[in-house]
């Protein structure tokens, strides 16, 4: 079933069912009306691709981030969906699983499928990705990620301050003997996270070797349980431990349980990023929080504007947003559980 033949049944040009698909203001209320019923009765739906081969793009942002089995992914691309579907377009999600490879694989995708736009969370840090897809009419935004203004919008946090926060918590508790756990350092974000910990430390006077560093491979719970292992047989065990994310701070915790280590009266324990479930967990846990949601919307407000009618209007912007330290009982110095469990 084909424009034609609504037109045909409606009574009216293909033109008209033309604008009333795509400019709706323009046709007469009972015009618009007899049509939409007569689509409605016929089932037709437009070829989207042709409508795209003749605007060039289609009407689906890509988002592409590292890890959608990491609830705060999730947030950034609800956020991300929200702009969208206010904007009558679709957002097309898919996982790079931390991997350049598929990274490379998707943004080809992207380029043959002439997506309107691409939000993404660059998981091949040496930028040789980004630059071959520079190289597309597609404009893209960083999300989670620094760029330089001039080389287009990206959207972030400052991890260096959330790493601070959560660190000085640490050290105003008392904590003097601290351990890092974080995903792998080719991660902007783990690294700068790890730069605010050193400059809380700093502060106070404390040398590098105050932080011990476990790095793993993923930023996920069974990585974290791996850390937990490790941090178990250091000698001495540091008090405090801080979490590139709460993921990984989530299998700490479940490590230092099995093992009888109290949470928090051995070892006091900060997360990062406030995934819904860290406030849930068996010792609720402090987190530094990032507004996902606020970050995915942002940026896709600024694709939808420099792809939109005004696009000559566009000037690519980079926003850094701020953390927040979001305190609970995995910090806070407790009276000793029985059996040494956390309470």
């Amino acid at each position: 079933m084909g424009i034609k033949e609504v037109a045909r049944e409606a009574g009216v040009s293909v033109g008209t069912v033309s604008n009333v698909i795509n400019r709706p203001e323009s046709v007469s209320e009972e015009t618009r009306a007899r049509v939409l019923s007569t689509i409605e009765r016929l089932g037709y739906v437009r070829q989207e691709s042709a409508r795209q081969l003749r605007a060039g793009h289609s009407r689906i942002i890509a988002l592409l981030v590292l890890d959608m089995a990491n609830p705060f992914f999730v947030d950034v691309a609800r956020g991300a969906e929200r702009a969208a579907r206010e904007a009558g377009l679709g957002v097309m999600v898919c996982n790079s699983a931390q991997s350049p490879e598929e990274e490379a694989d998707y943004l080809g995708l992207f380029a043959e499928q002439r997506v309107r736009g691409v939000l993404m969370t660059p998981a091949d840090m040496t930028g040789r990705n980004l630059a071959s897809f520079r190289r597309q009419p597609i404009p893209f935004v960083l999300v989670d990620r620094v760029l330089p203004s001039a080389e287009g919008c990206s959207v972030s946090v400052d991890d260096v301050t959330g790493g601070e926060l959560a660190v000085r918590h640490l050290l105003g508790l008392g904590h003097r003997t601290l351990a890092y756990v974080s995903g792998p350092m080719r991660l902007a974000q783990c690294r700068d996270r790890r730069e605010g910990a050193l400059r809380a430390l700093r502060e106070q006077g404390l040398g590098e070797s105050a932080l011990r560093h476990v790095e793993v491979e993923r930023l996920d719970v069974t990585s974290g349980r791996d850390a937990g292992a490790r941090l178990l047989g250091m000698s001495p065990r540091p008090t405090a431990v801080f979490c590139a994310n709460d993921l990984l701070a989530l299998g700490v915790l479940q490590s230092l349980y099995g093992a009888g280590v109290s949470v928090p009266g051995e070892v006091a324990l900060v997360g990062y990023d406030d995934i819904e479930f860290a406030a849930a967990a068996a010792v609720p846990l402090t987190s530094v929080r990032q507004p996902a949601f606020r970050m995915g919307r942002m940026a896709a407000e600024l694709l939808i504007e420099e792809t939109g009618e005004r696009a000559a209007d566009h000037r690519h912007q980079r926003i850094v947003l701020q953390p927040e330290l979001v305190v609970r009982g995995s910090s806070l110095v407790r009276s000793r559980g029985r059996a040494g469990g956390p309470r």
